[in-house]
């Protein structure tokens, strides 16, 4: 019942200026980081990760195709992706030339060394540029981050120019735990969607909050770590149902994204805000606590369904 993650924080100094446009900081940092891991990370005569015959190990194919590596559970043919971006902080900013900023990295891969691709990947495309006007930036740093936020051992050092051997990753148990837990606060702190049946929930209720979240763990766990969660899925959804919402205030925000290959726009918007619960907590609060690093709902990795929780009673 252990659900293992590296928690990183990339620091950067701009060169030029570095805008992060109002609900797409996320959006920012993708650019053209998937190119650039793959260039990174694959041999150039590559077919691809679908025909690659060393996809299992690829750290490209794992990370940002990992479908093409075997058959994933019932129902994805389109596995989640082992990584989060957290840069909602940048939300609306811009970073002066000279000034500093920075995000976090939450890496769900950690059966095999994939966090140096990303250290790689980030410092030659911030490189090349980062949004709006492609403003140029230089790693400084990366560092691990305890379960607090607070500031670990060091993975990459600018001044050095070495990618050190990655910490031991962070382990949460999911055992319920053994204090009573009756109130529970849950801040949505970026858009978040969460699909109940065939639809999008207008409100984060209780039960579809925390099945999206259980399965997301349990999915990510399969895939990524030590197999899907041994539990009741049944029993415990309807234990869920039980919970009660007490206070919800939450708003629709309309986001939407252009995607620079296709043309295409996106949305990638969703609800904000808070609600609070109330019933026997205890045995849900490990998944909501850990969905403060997986995220929940869809679209996640590049900064979605990002929660905070806080105990009330």
């Amino acid at each position: 019942m252990l659900f293992r993650l590296h928690s990183l924080r990339f620091q950067f100094v701009a060169r030029d200026a570095v805008r992060f446009p109002e609900g797409k900081p996320g959006n920012v940092l993708r650019g053209a980081l998937g190119t650039i891991f793959r260039k990174i990370a694959c041999d150039p005569a590559c077919p691809g990760a679908k025909e690659c015959e060393r996809r299992a190990s690829c750290a490209y194919a794992r990370v940002f195709e990992p479908s093409a590596i075997k058959k994933g559970p019932s129902g994805f043919a389109d596995w989640p992706r082992p990584f989060v971006f957290r840069a909602g902080h940048l939300d609306g900013t811009t970073a002066a030339p000279g000034e500093s900023f920075h995000f976090d990295l939450h890496l769900f891969e950690t059966t095999e060394n994939v966090a140096p691709h990303f250290v790689r990947a980030f410092r030659e495309l911030a490189d090349e540029g980062l949004g709006p006007g492609r403003g140029r930036a230089d790693l400084i740093s990366v560092h691990h981050l305890d379960r607090n936020g607070g500031r670990g051992p060091l993975l990459y050092d600018r001044g050095e120019d070495t990618i050190r051997e990655p910490d031991e990753p962070l382990a949460f148990s999911l055992e319920p735990v053994e204090r009573r837990i009756t109130r529970l606060r849950v801040d949505f702190t970026t858009p978040t969607e969460l699909k109940s049946g065939n639809q999008l929930a207008e409100e984060p209720g209780f039960p579809v909050l925390f099945s999206r979240a259980r399965d997301r763990i349990s999915t990510l766990r399969a895939l990524y770590q030590d197999g899907p969660l041994e539990i009741d899925f049944r029993e415990m959804g309807r234990r869920a149902e039980r919970i009660r919402t007490i206070r919800c205030e939450v708003q629709w925000r309309d986001v939407t994204r252009r995607s620079t290959r296709t043309g295409q726009v996106h949305p990638i918007g969703g609800f904000a805000g808070e609600a609070e619960y109330e019933g026997e907590l205890a045995e849900f609060h490990p998944y909501l606590h850990l969905a403060q690093w997986t995220g929940v709902g869809r679209h996640t990795v590049w900064g979605k369904g990002a929660i905070k929780v806080r105990r009330i009673d």
